[in-house]
């Protein structure tokens, strides 16, 4: 019977109840069982099952986000459950040892309570998952079952009068409660799964293939942006009183209400944590201090006759002195402390990325709400809005992710001090005091590191302002041979950023230092202060103990300083918001008056009015309907043909003078309404101010609404000539206005999109459309044709495409007003006139529909219906033209005069030709370009790097886990060889002396025990002591043990703490300058490497591509990289220096160590790729959204006057709520690695704990050091984690390094010449004689040439026009003046020299040139004139006077001084041509070239220009490459080019003779 289940002590028989059957403690037990046998038996079958059937389902779906209600709770009883399960099994057999046999009904119930518990969790998480709730039926008759028999037993332990006192009275209390509790969840539980296991089939199968958003489903209705919009909204407004309406509502207290119970929840799982994490000093603490004692085990005669019903009780303190009983409980409050710790984490960034799609929300609505002023008098840039979004909320994300760490610091704090106080008394409290005095320093450093963060944005910012310029204008600057002097001044600006990421650096690196330093010098402080006040010194377990706890205090003091930072950032960020959000809106005075609320909360509060407008109309307006403020009601006494009336309008911009005085029109209904007058005389304003979106000073703007009657009307005849269905009609949405603007605005989305926008899509209408703007051999050009993106980040299209593709948008959607704002400015003659008939005449006309067209084509003001002529700010003229014709003789001759071509004479049969085609034909050479640019590119990709679409999964697998070393090794050697160099040995010395520190206190402690234990009686015990020491070799031998060395234990301590403390200074430094001096490197050489490319580099490559290298990759290199690579250092030495400590101590861990690596090599492998998608996820989730945000503020006006706004705001929440999707896996797959990691941890520090007693038995053994063993093993916990991000991170930075790197082998122009500079006449070219002989010219040594066998002399002085259709080579003969593109064959000789010798600096800076588009860098415009700072005053004014601007400069604050903005946004954009002209002028070379240059300039200033070119340049030679034809009738030779050849050469008279002649044909079409 030595087995038997009751065991069988002599004197009594176990298995009778003549007491009745309850009163047998073994029968009460026994009970107990039948609740985990009646589990496991009905689970496991149904596990079974479930198992073989869902072997398939690897898709993750939304049950990854479906959680039982009650699930956070369920999760934290059942894990206390097991922990007091595992208690009960550790009494029992504890107490069974006192007993004479064997008591199996002690301990065995408690173990299977184990197994059933562990089972429960399986079984729930399964049916969880597989979403079968009826299966629950299962666990809740467990929980009942267990509670009535633990009751059971508790009410008999009451009778027996077994009180608290027992241990094991504790443990059935306990779990009484816990089970009564789980009973109750089981009606109703985290939702974080406590460790992640949902993400497994995400994270296994990105090794596989690369993780994608479909794979990842849709966010929880919880977490949409729109519900957390919505709350916060609500909190928002509730703070606005009656009393006190303008009063602002206080961003924090809503943020409090709408988001408070979570962080509350969050800080309460923080709590918890933080007090478990001092479990781990205390246990180690016990086991050194123990481990001596368990020799002999409690005698029997110990037991005080605590027997009731026939068994022994332990009290608890005894339990407690068992070392293997505190090497479990150690291991267990290690996994109850990571577990609680990543359980709030998950909380808190849950919280915190609902708080940060309500803020996006809350933004985008304020947005679209902005008043105009604000944006285009610069109170709001468009960089403050994206700062906003792309910083602002992230901050306050942050914050709120940091936000329980501001609580449970200073208990975190307070606690440890009390227990070191416990622990080593007052010489403790020095050693806090060092930590607590030093920690305003890190807060001093944190918040000197945030403001040098602030000038250095400053900085870059301003840099990649100067770089976009450049990239944007880099045709004009290398032309003009200036990009020197831009490339400097950006290196000016890069100069001052360094400086200040010098200083950056530099406290980063003191913050670091701090952070590794402080922790050795409390140590010093409290072990020298110690040694002085008590002279036995502290033992082992307290040294060890203390040592665990001053690093545990090191953590919360060092991230106060961060959350303190991020506290002021939040304090900052919200005051910006809240600024923000008290802006200006836009005014209610206008027609938008009425219901403004946003759509989102229609919903809720109009209920009864959606009803009303439901029934109406069809289904697709009912977003809009909310939005729709009705306009306001005509008064009775207008007449109803009138579409818009303003009567005395005096509108402004903002600043109170009125942009627009005196406004009295009409716009008549169904009529052809324009609007000319002179550059920059209103009439772009006036359109705005009826759309409502200047400010209002005096005035009314009333729209008319049209009655019942005229509606059917317009019906019939819609009907019958574009069949659209009844429905459609009655939906021409009344309030929506179709507007192009003058500037283009496209959306980033397919060009199908962009002129659909958001309507729905009919195939007829769309392509009449696309005919009358004539797109669609633009459209055949685009690799995809119409489904290709377009936008900043698509295919960047020419100014004319953009154009036509937003008067399409205009005309496809089926409004009643039109509203066409220049339509025409970068059109050429064939495509207005195209447009004009097709689209305009014909296509809105048909369709009665009213347009207003603001032109400078004034040869169509015969089709107009009614004109409407402006003059600074006011109207001049309104009527027919025949009114003015009667009325006005002046300005009708006066327009006569400009409009110098007939009226009908257009002939079709020319074919369509110029500009346009010249666009389509840059776009075709973008696209063949950047094909076989690719097919090399790729070539190269393959031998270096991954080729990720490859089907071998094997090989992807390899790849995609593999870390980059060449990009590594490139990184450091642009970092230099000495600093690496540096940077490594300093690493490793640092680590090396820190193991020694704590080596040394560990022999010095032990050292003491022993003389103390040699002192005391007990001196039996210190001899085995010492014998034990000296059979270990590696230890000094007893000899050096004696009292009289002990005096050099304290110097060489003190020693080796400053050693240690010097070696973190120095690496700490020198990481920091490693990383800096690459930066500088990189960006230098990449800066002159792009700026010296080949203009063909920035045909083929995407500006936004480029700008990318300059803004996010260099930001990190700059400022990523180096605490990256710092981390990733420290922490994995820390972890190896650990492992390698405890292996020389315990050797027998050894053998535990390789599962475990075997473990965490998978783990960080797996982790790395998932990780690394998820991060691309995220970043490409992200650029739509920040994208989508700065289109809206950029097309402002658009989307307003087509009141699509409710669309607009659906879009963004489908953008924030997929970036948030993408975010919260990353945050999920960052906590599904730490808990894996520390779950690793918490297994070394067991196996540490475990081989250090196992080693007791043999004698191989020193307290000191196995207390050395813990602490080293409780630090691993918190370091594996970090090795794996921080590898994890530096992989996806190192990226960044890799492009810059990739652009660095671009080819440089050759700017050397065969000649030398001194070589040059100073005066070449001095007459400008042109000799061209058989020149070929071709853009790439792999295409075509696009120039063949030219020929051609020009005399000085002759002014000469080229022409040619589009594709004939006119703008490569200009660039080939310039050496700009490859000149094969052939040469071009100038005043007796060929260009192709010179130096580009010295060809390019004597020649000059007007592009086709208008380009100006912002600064003054003596800069823009003159970058060079060569020219007087007077010649800067000279040459205003011949550009026709004198007069506007003059009135300018400033003169020449007066500021331009960033692309010259405030000039129109004839100003601006007119200001290049200058600009060429400015330059007085003997050769001019012209191309294209009058493009965008109305017809009085383009006449006015050609009489100056013909006066200011007699003597010198102009070439004109011809736009219009008749801009060449007067030159002195013609050329007719075609496909690259010249085709007719001679004097324009002479041409006109040949009837059949290509010149004659083009100047007929002209007419």
């Amino acid at each position: 019977m030595a087995l038997s289940f009751c065991g069988s002590d002599n004197g009594t028989n176990s298995y009778s109840v003549n007491e009745g059957v309850l009163n047998n403690g073994c029968f009460v037990d026994a009970l107990n069982l039948v609740p985990h046998v009646f589990l496991l038996f009905i689970t496991f079958p149904i596990l079974f099952i479930g198992w073989g059937s869902q072997s398939s389902k690897v898709q993750i779906h939304h049950n990854t986000w479906l959680h039982f209600p009650g699930h956070n709770m369920r999760w934290i009883l059942t894990f206390s459950l097991l922990f007091v399960h595992v208690c009960e099994f550790a009494e029992g057999i504890v107490s069974n040892k006192g007993m004479q046999t064997n008591h199996l009904h002690l301990f065995i119930p408690a173990f299977m309570g184990f197994i059933a518990a562990t089972t429960s969790v399986v079984y729930y998480h399964n049916i969880e998952t597989s979403n079968f709730p009826k299966l629950l039926l299962v666990l809740f008759i467990y929980w009942v079952l267990a509670f009535i028999t633990k009751s059971i037993k508790l009410w008999k332990f009451a009778e027996y009068h077994v009180g608290p006192q027992h241990l094991r009275f504790c443990i059935t209390a306990l779990l009484v409660l816990l089970y009564g509790l789980l009973m109750a969840v089981e009606i109703n539980v985290i939702r974080v799964r406590a460790t992640y296991w949902w993400m497994n089939p995400l994270i296994i199968g990105a090794h596989k293939r690369p993780i994608e958003l479909k794979k990842i489903g849709k966010l929880p209705i919880a977490m949409r942006a729109l519900t957390n919009y919505l709350r916060l909204k609500d909190a928002y407004e509730d703070q606005r009183t009656a009393e006190d309406p303008n009063r602002a509502p206080s961003i924090w207290r809503s943020m409090y209400r709408a988001f408070g119970r979570p962080i509350l929840l969050s800080s309460t799982l923080r709590y918890l944590a933080d007090l478990l994490s001092f479990a781990g000093p205390l246990c180690i603490s016990g086991i050194v201090k123990y481990l001596n004692k368990t020799g002999s085990v409690t005698p029997l005669d110990k037991i005080k006759g605590e027997t009731y019903l026939g068994v022994y009780f332990m009290s608890t303190t005894e339990l407690l002195q068992n070392t293997s009983v505190l090497a479990v409980l150690l291991f267990l409050a290690l996994i109850l402390q990571r577990t609680f710790l990543q359980a709030s984490y998950y909380v808190t960034i849950e919280t915190g990325i609902n708080l940060r799609g309500a803020l996006l929300a809350m933004i985008y609505n304020k947005i679209l709400r902005l008043s105009t002023s604000n944006m285009s008098m610069g109170e709001m840039t468009l960089g403050q809005i994206n700062n906003l979004v792309a910083i602002e909320t992230n901050q306050l994300m942050w914050f709120l992710f940091l936000c329980p760490n501001l609580w449970a610091m200073p208990v975190q704090i307070v606690m440890g001090v009390i227990l070191l106080y416990y622990l080593l008394g007052f010489s403790a409290l020095v050693g806090a005091s060092v930590i607590v005095l030093l920690a305003p320093v890190q807060y001093r450093i944190a918040t000197k590191l945030a403001d040098i963060q602030k000038s250095t944005l400053e900085h870059s910012t301003d840099r990649l302002k100067k770089t976009t310029e450049i990239l944007k204008g880099i045709k004009l600057l290398k032309l003009y041979a200036w990009e020197n002097i831009f490339c400097d001044s950006v290196e000016d600006t890069r100069g001052k950023e360094l400086t200040s990421l010098k200083t950056f650096a530099f406290y980063t690196s003191m913050s670091i230092f701090m952070n590794a330093a402080i922790p050795i010098a409390a140590v010093l402080a409290t072990f020298v202060v110690h040694h002085f006040f008590n002279k036995t010194g502290p033992t082992p377990s307290e040294a060890f103990a203390a040592l665990a706890l001053f690093h545990i205090l090191v953590t919360p003091l060092f991230l106060l300083s961060t959350v303190v930072r991020f506290a002021v950032k939040a304090l900052v960020s919200v005051q910006k918001l809240s600024e923000f959000l008290q802006s200006d809106e836009i005014g209610d005075d206008s027609w938008r008056n009425g219901d403004t609320s946003v759509s989102m909360e229609a919903g809720k509060k109009h209920l009864g009015v959606t009803k009303a407008i439901n029934r109406k109309q069809p289904m697709r307006y009912q977003m809009d309907n909310y939005e729709q403020p009705t306009r306001r009601q005509m008064r009775p006494t207008e007449t109803e043909d009138v579409a818009v009336k303003v009567s005395n309008g005096f509108f402004t911009w903002g600043s109170n003078l009125s942009t627009l005085s005196d406004i009295n029109i009409c716009i008549p209904t169904g009529q052809l309404t324009m609007i000319v007058g002179q550059v920059g005389c209103g009439k772009s304003s006036l359109l705005l101010a009826m759309l409502g979106e200047m400010q209002t000073i005096g005035g009314r703007v009333y729209w008319s609404k049209l009655p019942d009657n005229e509606t059917v009307h317009e019906g019939n005849i819609s009907w019958s000539e574009t069949e659209e269905s009844g429905e459609d009609i009655r939906s021409k949405n009344r309030y929506s206005v179709a507007y192009a603007t003058q500037k283009s605005w496209l959306l980033n989305a397919t060009v199908e999109e962009n002129i659909t926008f958001g309507s729905p899509f009919n195939k007829q209408r769309y392509k009449t459309v696309i005919d009358a703007c004539s797109l669609q051999p633009d459209i055949d050009l685009l690799p995809f044709g119409d489904q290709t993106e377009i936008g900043e980040r698509g295919i960047n299209l020419s100014g004319g495409q953009r154009q036509r593709i937003c008067v399409a948008r205009a005309l496809y959607q089926n409004t009643n007003i039109v509203f066409l704002d220049d339509p025409f400015s970068a059109l050429d003659i064939h495509l207005s006139d195209h447009l004009m008939q097709e689209g305009i005449l014909k296509f809105l006309q048909d369709d009665k529909r009213t347009v207003v067209l603001v032109t400078h084509k004034l040869q169509y003001l015969i089709h107009a219906d009614w004109i409407i002529a402006m003059k600074d700010g006011s109207v001049l003229r309104e009527g027919t033209l025949k009114d003015i014709q009667t009325h006005d003789i002046e300005l009708y001759d006066h327009w006569k005069t400009l409009m110098n071509r007939q009226d009908h004479g257009l002939e079709k049969d020319v074919q369509q030709d110029s500009q346009t085609t010249l666009e389509r034909k840059t776009l075709r050479r973008a696209f063949y370009s950047r094909e076989a640019k690719n097919q090399i590119d790729d070539e190269d990709e393959e031998e270096e790097e991954e080729e990720e679409d490859d089907d071998n999964m094997s090989t992807t697998t390899n790849r995609r886990s593999k870390i980059p070393w060449r990009v590594c090794w490139c990184y450091m050697s642009s970092g230099g060889f000495f600093m690496a160099l540096l940077m490594v040995s300093s690493k490793l010395l640092k680590h090396s002396v820190i193991v020694a520190i704590d080596y040394w206190l560990a022999i010095w402690t032990s050292s003491k025990t022993n003389q103390s234990a040699g002192a005391g009686p007990d001196a039996s015990n210190g001899t085995s002591l010492v014998d034990g020491i000296g059979g270990n070799s590696t230890l000094p031998t007893p000899g050096t043990l004696q009292v009289e060395d002990d005096s050099y234990n304290l110097p060489v301590f003190i020693i080796l703490c400053a050693a240690g403390i010097t070696l973190c200074l120095i690496t700490s430094l020198t990481v920091e300058f490693l990383g800096l001096s690459a930066a500088t490197n990189l960006h230098h050489n990449l800066l002159n490497k792009i700026i010296h490319a080949p203009i063909r580099f920035f045909d083929i490559t995407p500006l936004g591509q480029i700008l990318n290298r300059f803004s996010a990759d260099t930001n990190i290199i700059d400022q990523h990289i180096p605490p990256t690579l710092e981390s990733l250092t420290r922490s994995t030495l820390l972890c190896l220096s650990a492992i390698g400590v405890i292996s020389s101590i315990t050797p027998a861990f050894l053998i535990a160590l390789v599962p475990l690596a075997v473990a965490f090599y998978f783990i960080q492998k797996y982790f790395r790729v998932a990780s690394k998608d998820l991060q691309d996820l995220d970043d490409s989730t992200q650029l739509p959204l920040l994208c989508h945000f700065s289109e809206t503020a950029e097309g402002l006006t658009t989307i307003r006057a087509f009141r699509h706004e409710a669309r607009f705001k659906q879009r963004m929440l489908e953008l924030t709520d997929t970036n948030n999707t993408a975010y919260l896996f990353l945050s999920a797959a960052n906590r599904w690695l730490e808990v894996r990691t520390d779950y690793l941890g918490a297994v070394i520090v067991l196996t540490a704990a475990g081989a250090a007693i196992w080693s007791l038995k043999y004698g191989l053994y020193s307290g000191g050091l196995v207390g050395l063993g813990l602490t080293y093993a409780l630090t691993v916990t918190n370091y594996l984690n970090w090795v794996v991000r921080n590898l994890a991170d530096l992989e996806v930075q190192m990226a960044a390094v890799k492009k810059v790197n990739s652009f660095l082998g671009t080819e440089s122009e050759n700017y050397e010449g065969s000649m030398d500079a001194s070589q040059v006449p100073e005066n070449w070219p001095q007459s400008g004689e042109i000799k061209i002989q058989e020149l070929c010219v071709r853009y790439d040594p792999m295409l075509k040439p696009v120039l063949k066998h030219v020929n051609m002399f020009i005399e000085p002085g002759q002014k000469v026009g080229i022409c040619g259709r589009t594709g004939s080579g006119k703008s490569s003969l200009s660039l080939a003046f310039f050496n700009m593109v490859d000149i094969f064959e052939g040469k071009i000789v100038i005043d007796g020299i060929d260009i192709c010798k010179l130096p580009l600096q010295t060809l390019r800076s004597r020649l000059s040139i007007i592009l086709q588009d208008p380009v100006l860098f912002s600064g003054s415009i003596r800069f823009n004139l003159d970058p060079e700072k060569t020219c007087t005053d007077d010649r800067l004014w000279e040459a205003l006077e011949i550009a026709q601007l004198k007069n506007m400069v003059k009135a300018l604050p400033g003169g020449l001084d007066a500021v331009v903005t960033e692309g010259g946004e405030n000039f129109s954009v004839g100003q601006r041509q007119l200001f290049c002209l200058a600009r060429a002028f400015v330059r007085k070379s003997s050769i001019l070239i012209m191309d294209e240059a009058t493009a965008s300039i109305d017809m009085a200033t383009e006449n006015i220009l050609q009489k100056v070119v013909m006066t200011a340049f007699a003597d010198r030679t102009v070439v004109t490459i011809a736009h219009r034809v008749h801009t060449i009738l007067t030159a002195d030779l013609v050329i007719v080019m075609k496909r690259g050849n010249i085709l007719e050469y001679d004097k324009p008279e002479t041409l006109l003779e040949q009837e059949d002649g290509m010149f004659a044909s083009f100047v007929r079409a002209d007419m």
